[in-house]
């Protein structure tokens, strides 16, 4: 429940009768939810919002008339709210996908069908969950350039003893999770080519969504992006998004050389695959200095792991301010458990990267 204890107002999108069907009775299972109307197309959808004021949007992505990509664009626009989008399993699904959430989208949930009601209740409950968790969303965008000097607002004021080496391709290990895809087009677009670190991403997301995710990053970034493979080589220059479904580790070998290791072992903190994976796996790895980022996303994945690496690696960690994260969870736990050198608004944080890495 909200803090204003009234119920999230949801409007329905979607040109299925079949799927407005499913998720009105979903959502309404929750006495915390209401269903204020539903619209058949992205033009009923613009017209409803104006109407019906609601919270939160649930929005198809393939609709006549208009489809769900401009009905966003066009509300984050006039009128912006929390927008979830019902994505398919496809690749075409997936694409769109990623494109709404770089548009504005909050979240997005893979489409529920007759095929998948063995899982209901688990469906049910991710829905529910994503619902309550975007309707409080942070959806204000800020237009703010990138400043060659940020202030940072520093929360670990020991001195640092241990000099940072950059020659010997440092790791950048960025953990993220709802509102991340967007956030993170603030920073890896903007890596040049001739910085010496290589750069781990673990991102909430199904299988499927990730690869999208990569190929979009790496259409617009200086430097290649690639949805990690098993027993890669990783380079310096070059950014690797941990698979959908898989945790992310490196692997060191006697040469000091660093490849990945994807597996399929239990959740870790809820997640696979997971930011607290991600760093544990390098805490221990030999030469190498470490920057941990931590950004927008609900829950505490990477809190404990940040912790480890702090205590057992020459790492620096900046986490993502809560005014400029969509949901400020993850990046909350690591503060709180003090293992954070700056707190910085997104469009900051690529600037306190490459300051560490010396190439700014």
């Amino acid at each position: 429940m909200r803090l204003d204890h009234k119920p999230i107002k949801v409007l329905i999108v979607d040109d299925s009768a079949f799927m407005r069907k499913i998720l009105s009775d979903m959502l309404s299972s929750d006495p915390e939810i209401s269903i204020v109307g539903i619209a058949r197309n992205g033009q009923e959808a613009i017209e409803k919002v104006q109407l019906l004021k609601p919270d939160i949007v649930t929005m198809d992505v393939e609709m006549p008339i208009m489809n769900g990509l401009n009905a966003l664009k066009h509300i984050m626009a006039t009128n912006p709210l929390p927008v979830v989008m019902l994505s398919s399993l496809t690749s075409e699904g997936a694409d769109a996908t990623i494109m709404a959430l770089e548009a504005g989208a909050v979240d997005f949930i893979q489409k529920p069908s007759s095929v998948f009601m063995i899982n209901a209740d688990a469906i049910k409950n991710d829905l529910v969950e994503k619902i309550k968790v975007a309707a409080n969303a942070n959806c204000k965008e800020k237009k703010t350039e990138l400043m060659k000097t940020p202030v940072v607002n520093i929360v670990n004021r020991e001195p640092r003893t241990r000099k940072f080496d950059t020659k010997r391709q440092p790791i950048v290990a960025i953990g993220t999770s709802t509102g991340g895809p967007r956030a993170l087009q603030s920073i890896i677009p903007l890596i040049p080519p001739q910085v010496s670190a290589s750069f781990l991403v673990v991102q909430h997301m199904p299988p499927g969504f990730t690869k999208s995710l990569a190929d979009r990053l790496n259409a617009i970034s200086q430097i290649p992006v690639k949805e990690a493979t098993d027993g890669e080589k990783i380079l310096p220059a070059t950014v690797y998004i941990a698979p959908g479904d898989r945790h992310l580790e490196v692997m060191q070998n006697k040469n000091q050389e660093l490849y990945i290791h994807l597996n399929e072992g239990p959740p870790v903190s809820g997640h696979r695959p997971s930011v607290d994976a991600m760093y544990q796996s390098i805490m221990n790895i030999k030469g190498r200095s470490m920057i941990g980022v931590i950004m927008t996303g609900m829950g505490a994945d990477g809190a404990k792991g940040l912790k480890q690496l702090k205590e057992k690696s020459n790492s620096y960690v900046i986490a993502q301010d809560e005014a400029s994260c969509v949901v400020y969870g993850m990046p909350k736990s690591a503060v709180k458990l003090g293992v954070v050198d700056e707190i910085l608004p997104l469009e900051k944080i690529i600037n306190s990267i490459l300051n560490r890495l010396e190439v700014l």
